[in-house]
């Protein structure tokens, strides 16, 4: 279901939900401007569609320990899609690997790493990612400060370009 497939309650919806995953149902229904059965019926089908991937706390890794963010762009061997495939499948398995995107361009993956200190990093990028299977090169950027760190997509956007189109 394309995003312009869903009506503007649905749209409100996910702009609820991902401003604040943790509403009930009721203050939800409320927030959109419908009564509360049809709108837990809307999120089950949101849910169900793929549109909600799951409802997350967003925790502060600087007051967990986790001080250092690193990104790693990795260039590979071979892009045969089995290498490919078999790199994201190790990344996976990775606990101080937060993200993994393939991109387009010389660069085949950049990885948003987290660790408690540069020393860990540092035994995760000499043991684990330099060694991998398939990896030519490793390039990191240690992350000095981050600016703006906002998930979830600009509804606003969405709703002008949408509101153009109709």
């Amino acid at each position: 279901m394309a995003a312009n497939r869903l009506d503007e309650i649905d749209r409100k919806i996910l702009a609820e939900l991902q401003d604040d995953g943790r509403m009930t149902n009721v203050e939800l229904a409320r927030r959109v401007g419908i009564s509360a059965p049809p709108c837990l019926r809307r999120v089950r089908t949101l849910e169900e569609a793929g549109y909600i991937r799951g409802y997350h706390a967003d925790v502060n890794p600087h007051e967990l320990g986790f001080e250092v963010q690193v990104f790693a762009m990795v260039g590979l061997h071979s892009q045969a899609e089995a290498d490919l495939s078999a790199f994201e499948a190790k990344c996976r398995g990775w606990p101080l690997v937060r993200e993994c995107h393939m991109l387009n361009g010389e660069i085949d993956f950049i990885l948003k790493c987290v660790a408690p200190d540069l020393s860990s990093f540092q035994t995760f990028l000499t043991e684990e990612l330099t060694s991998a299977a398939n990896v030519a090169s490793v390039k990191t950027s240690l992350v000095i400060r981050c600016a703006k760190d906002q998930p979830g997509v600009p509804f606003d956007v969405l709703e002008a370009r949408l509101g153009r189109s109709a």
